[in-house]
């Protein structure tokens, strides 16, 4: 039934005007708000491809909603909605925008405050937060007691450029600012808070130019903070096959959640699928899945 849901909701149908379906809504999650999925987000997930920011948002929303203690007293998953957009408007981590000609304020972006547990953000021990920018993603793990921040990045063991530096400085800012906000301490007073550090954690990553969103949801569910030991975090990697099959599963956790008010019709219409092509072929990198290998009762 998971790959049925993967076809159903990652394939684009085109009519005979040659237009797609890519923006019909697909899912409602409703939470903290109502947060839309559309096709075209969930075709990110087809192989090869990068994955759009609402799908890592998506996961966050769901899995804080679980009934874990892991999720519900000691780590809270930050959508990363307002940190992409601030960035688009600081795109090379300027504390004042080129875009606005203003500082960065968590006001400045209400469509998407309605995202945030104020509640989680400010009382969890451990914040996770997904951060993107020219299409790579890494992992801020912010310990809220200490204060001290460290980034999980699934390319790189060090700030790759002086760029990537005043980013993360600027990701830090906007972090301690969303957490004020909530009504937790800053992570640094006055002028430091503009100088957050957070040294990069030696581990293992991604294989490919193209899975970096799925190493950084997976770390979401997968790395506990105090096993980091003198900046290593030592773990079995995934195989790229492992890896494809994420893709597969995070279409049906999606789609499939109890909190998409669209579940009803995503299992209604995945039913109805044959496959004519056995299921281990869905992400294999020598063949890519088209209407001729799907049958539809």
């Amino acid at each position: 039934m998971k790959q049925k849901c993967y076809i159903w909701g990652t394939r684009l149908k085109e009519d005979a005007k040659g237009d797609t379906d890519e923006y019909e809504e697909m899912c409602t999650l409703i939470g903290q708000g109502e947060y839309i999925l559309i096709r075209m987000h969930l075709a990110s997930l087809q192989a090869k491809s990068d994955i759009e920011s609402q799908i890592v948002s998506a996961i966050c929303l769901i899995l804080n909603q679980k009934n874990e203690k892991r999720f519900q007293e000691q780590i809270y998953c930050l959508p990363p909605d307002i940190v992409s957009m601030a960035l688009s408007d600081h795109p090379r981590g300027e504390f004042i925008s080129p875009k606005t000609n203003k500082e960065f304020r968590v006001e400045a972006y209400p469509s998407f405050i309605e995202f945030i547990d104020r509640k989680k953000l400010s009382s969890h021990p451990y914040i996770f937060a997904p951060v993107c920018h020219s299409g790579h993603w890494w992992l801020w793990l912010i310990n809220t007691r200490t204060r001290k921040c460290q980034i999980l990045d699934p390319l790189h063991k060090k700030a790759p450029s002086d760029e990537r530096k005043d980013i993360n400085k600027f990701t830090g800012y906007v972090f301690s600012r969303l957490i004020t906000y909530a009504g937790g301490k800053p992570l640094e007073k006055g002028e430091k808070e503009k100088e957050i550090k957070a040294p990069y954690v030696k581990i293992s990553g991604q294989k490919t130019s193209y899975d970096c969103s799925i190493y950084v949801m997976k770390w979401l569910e997968l790395i506990e903070p105090e096993n980091i030991k003198k900046g290593k975090y030592e773990w079995d990697n995934w195989t790229h096959e492992e890896v494809d099959h994420y893709r597969v599963e995070y279409a049906s956790r999606i789609l499939f959640s109890e909190m998409n008010t669209q579940r009803d019709r995503a299992i209604r219409e995945s039913s109805v699928i044959r496959l004519s092509k056995p299921s281990s072929v869905l992400l294999s990198p020598f063949c890519q899945i088209n209407s001729a290998d799907i049958e539809t009762g």
